[in-house]
Parts: C-alpha cells; structure tokens; sequence
C-alpha cells in the first residue's frame, strides 16, 4: 500500500496516509462485513466530527463500533500513542504521526483508510442501507462542491485571513473571501432546510462542521469587526444552529475538547474575535445520546 506521512502541524487538512476502500477492490480483501471495522476517531478534530456524525446519522454503532481518541494527542509529533501499533502493522517503521481518523480492521489488525471522505462514503454506501443515504443519487457533483468551497473559500480563507504573518492585503483578500462565500451560502439557505435536498445529506455534515470551525476556532484570529460581518449571515447561522438541535449532530459537540485541541496546536496571536461570539452552541445543542445502544469501545 502506497503511504504518504502527514505533517504534524498542518495548518489545513493534510494529504491521507492511507486510502483504501472497502469493498470496491476485491484484491484488497476488505468485504463489506458488519462488525469487521472499526473507528478511531476524536470529535475535537473536524474530520473525526464529521464522521461521528455521518456514523449517527446512519445508526452504525452496531455495525462498525467507534473508539473514541483524546481531543489532545498524547505524542510530541501530534500523534496518538494508541494508533501507533496500527500505524506499523500498515506500513513498516512508518516515519510520521499517528494520526485520528482511522478507519481499521479488526480481522487484519491494519488501517483501511485514514481519508475521511472516503470513510464516510464507504459507510455510507456498504452499511446505511437501511437509513436514507447522506449520498444520494445524482448528488455526488453537488457535495463534492461544497466540500472544495468549505475546504478552500471558508476554512483556507479564515485560516489566511487570521494570520498574523502574512501581509494586510492577503490578509484582507482572504477575508473577502470568506465573506463572499458565506454571503453566497447564506442567499442560498433563505427559506431552505438543507443545502442540496429535502434531507440531510453529506453537504450539511461538511458545511455544519466548517461552521463549527469556523466560529469555535478561526474567529479566535480575526478582529471584532471581521467576526460582526461573518455573523451578519444570519440564514446561515440560523441553519448551523437548527442543525445543532439534532441529536447526530449536538450530541457529538464537545466545546471544551474543540478548545483544547485548538490551544494546544495553535501558535498564532487571539485577536479581539475572541470575544465575539456567533452562536451560543451550547444552547442550542441537542445533548440527547443519537443511539443508545450503540456499541462504543474506550479502549
């Protein structure tokens, strides 16, 4: 299996070390069998949370269990003690982090996969049968856009736009943005329940865990007056916070850990955002348990 270490202080999402599919190539052996995979994940981490939450959504926790991570690594180099025997039973000496989210085998001891995309859309596709699928027919171009614009025009774009380094006209450029994509997805929420469909699909787990991010975490860099104009897009906070009242999603959003793992990585200066907040999430979260008798392993 061809293996791409990750860098341990990734400023955006980092290449994935390992890609393989369930069921999709017969010569990989990995079947579509309940209970043969595992996840290991953190919901302090954007893509752990998004898998958490596709993983509600589609009531797998008797199917594939989850083991949830520390919201802060326990290694020097950002990765996790307890992901390391997986990572070297997958790659010989494998020279990088030991990185969360990892979908694994329990029948191999290996890592199938440690790109998220590709996790939730496996999951979806090889055990949500019985729940309407966060992929739907004919929507894969439609997601697939929102992921590059919540990847590259709102999570690269606040990320720029709040470094102290970078110069004030990158810093504003990226600012502008930010803003024109939010303005653009806020017109497009006024008077919708959803982003693509009448349902929930795999565009609002990525959009709401970008907005997540984006009032949890960047605001935190940016000045009073930058964060006044992002919450000025109220159908679109409106939307993250009706989407919070949902028991896949609220349930899974920890503020404290989100915190934690920020202060922890983050080397950049808080600016007066910081004290600006968009929404109160913790009084719109749903706090009810998605599945109650979902099989969870604290290993």
């Amino acid at each position: 299996m061809t293996v791409a270490p990750s860098a341990a202080h990734p400023s955006t999402r980092t290449t994935p070390a390992f890609r393989g599919r369930i069921g999709s190539d017969a010569r990989s052996g990995h079947y579509a069998v309940p209970r043969r995979y595992r996840l290991h994940l953190s919901t302090a981490c954007p893509d752990g949370l998004r898998i958490a939450v596709a993983h509600s959504l589609l009531q797998l926790g008797g199917v594939c269990p989850a083991t949830f991570l520390p919201a802060v690594p326990d290694c020097p180099d950002s990765g996790h003690t307890a992901l390391r025997p997986l990572y070297e039973a997958s790659a010989h000496r494998y020279p990088g982090p030991a990185l969360g989210p990892v979908l694994s085998d329990d029948w191999s001891g290996r890592i199938v996969s440690t790109h998220a995309p590709d996790i939730m859309r496996d999951l979806d596709r090889h055990f949500g049968g019985c729940h309407a699928s966060l992929y739907p027919c004919g929507a894969e171009s439609e997601i697939e856009a929102v992921e590059r614009m919540c990847a590259e025009d709102i999570e690269d774009a606040a990320q720029n736009a709040g470094t102290a380094g970078a110069g004030r006209a990158e810093r504003e450029a990226a600012l502008e943005t930010l803003l024109r994509s939010l303005g653009a997805l806020d017109r497009w929420l006024t008077g919708r329940d959803y982003m693509i469909r009448d349902q929930i699909t795999a565009a609002d787990v990525e959009l709401w865990v970008t907005l997540v991010q984006l009032d949890t975490v960047h605001r935190h860099h940016l000045d009073a007056a930058a964060v006044e104009r992002i919450a000025a897009h109220t159908a679109l906070w409106q939307y993250a916070r009706r989407l919070a009242a949902h028991p896949a999603f609220g349930a899974h959003l920890d503020l404290d850990a989100i915190s934690h793992r920020h202060h922890a990585r983050c080397r950049g200066l808080e600016a007066a955002g910081a004290a600006v907040q968009i929404l109160d999430w913790a009084a719109h979260t749903a706090r009810t348990a998605p599945e109650p008798s979902r099989s969870v392993d604290h290993r």
